[in-house]
């Protein structure tokens, strides 16, 4: 389930079981990269489809217990991959869920779910914003309750008013009926961290910067050395590893990062996330930056750092001195040396990423 450090909103609205999701850029990111990789006819409908699958996660994670829900699309989506087919969305308590998610309502009508899909148990139906930026999970229903209340319509004899057209729904709260009495499990992340982080190895004064990759769901197996994980786990890249991939990575979005190490077989280590810190000096070679005490800063690139208990630095050249911006992080020290580059020493405190 994707989410560990991620900043969702799930609000309950009212108290009939209707809420609210707000996805945040990592996830719109990763809905619309995994349809473009899908190669889904439609691109924009595949996309909204995966939000969709997303809000119901995080309503299954705060109110289901963990252990009795399984999201098929957790894995692909959160790497970007084409997902496998499967015929459901999501397994509940047993019961096969298809989530489906439209701006228009009338696409709910029982018989329009039909047509799309007679064969699961239970469909669940999420109303997006025209920006997307806001899903309502507007309630849920048994496919035979809906094959029964097309029944009703073909052979009422009277006449149904247009504008009240039935639109067959149980309230989301409803949903956790469907399973036997358990305890409350909420299981939102305790992860401090999001892809794209700097972090250091907790308690380790000689630790290398890595970058946050992934984050794991909390309820997630992770086996360490033939030990299994007692906790959230990260998975990092180090700057090092991530400098021998084809492109340019620190240009590539953060939530799209571990789709990059998956596509080129980058090597990932997995950390407890109690066993990380936040970098204080984020910085390494190859990072662009500027000075913010400066009005209008020019960008420099950073060649080397000093990372002690007692100073916290790095040592830049100015872009404008680069005429080959092609040059090897790890060689950079060395070529400016060679060529006798002007360079400065800032502190990391009045430095920020370019």
């Amino acid at each position: 389930m994707i989410g560990l450090g991620k900043r969702f909103i799930l609000v309950l609205l009212d108290l009939q079981g209707v809420y609210l999701y707000t996805p945040d850029g990592i996830d719109r990111k990763r809905a619309h990269h995994q349809a473009v990789k899908q190669e889904a006819d439609d691109v924009p409908t595949k996309r909204r489809g995966n939000l969709g699958e997303l809000a119901f996660e995080q309503f299954c994670r705060e109110y289901l217990p963990v252990e009795m829900w399984e999201w098929k699309n957790e894995q692909p989506l959160r790497k970007c991959n084409p997902e496998s087919y499967a015929a459901y969305d999501f397994e509940v308590f047993g019961y096969e869920v298809d989530v489906k998610t439209s701006r228009d309502v009338s696409a709910f009508r029982p018989s329009h779910l039909l047509d799309q899909d007679p064969d699961d148990d239970i469909i669940v139906m999420v109303w997006h914003r025209d920006n997307e930026d806001g899903l309502i999970l507007l309630g849920w229903e048994r496919v035979e309750t809906l094959e029964s209340k097309v029944t009703t319509q073909e052979s009422y004899s009277g006449t149904e008013p247009e504008k009240l057209d039935h639109l067959s729904s149980r309230p989301m709260n409803e949903l956790m009926d469907l399973g036997p009495n358990t305890a409350h499990m909420n299981q939102k992340p305790e992860n401090p961290f999001s892809p794209g982080d700097r972090v250091v190895k907790a308690a380790d004064s000689d630790a290398s910067v890595a970058v946050v990759v992934e984050v794991l769901p909390p309820e997630t197996e992770v086996g360490i050395y033939g030990q299994s994980m007692d906790g959230e786990a990260v998975r990092v890249a180090f700057p090092s590893t991530l400098d021998e991939g084809p492109g340019d990575w620190r240009d590539i979005d953060a939530a799209l990062l571990s789709s990059y190490c998956d596509d080129q077989d980058l090597k990932l280590y997995t950390y407890k996330h109690t066993n990380l810190d936040f970098a204080e000096n984020p910085f390494v070679p190859g990072d662009r930056v500027v000075n913010a005490n400066h009005d209008d800063p020019d960008e420099a690139v950073v060649v080397s750092r000093t990372d002690s208990s007692s100073e916290k630095a790095v040592t830049v050249v100015y872009a404008t001195q680069l005429e080959d911006d092609q040059i090897p992080p790890a060689a950079l020290s060395t070529h400016a040396e060679k060529h006798q580059l002007k360079q400065y020493s800032y502190n990391v405190d009045v430095l920020e990423g370019a």
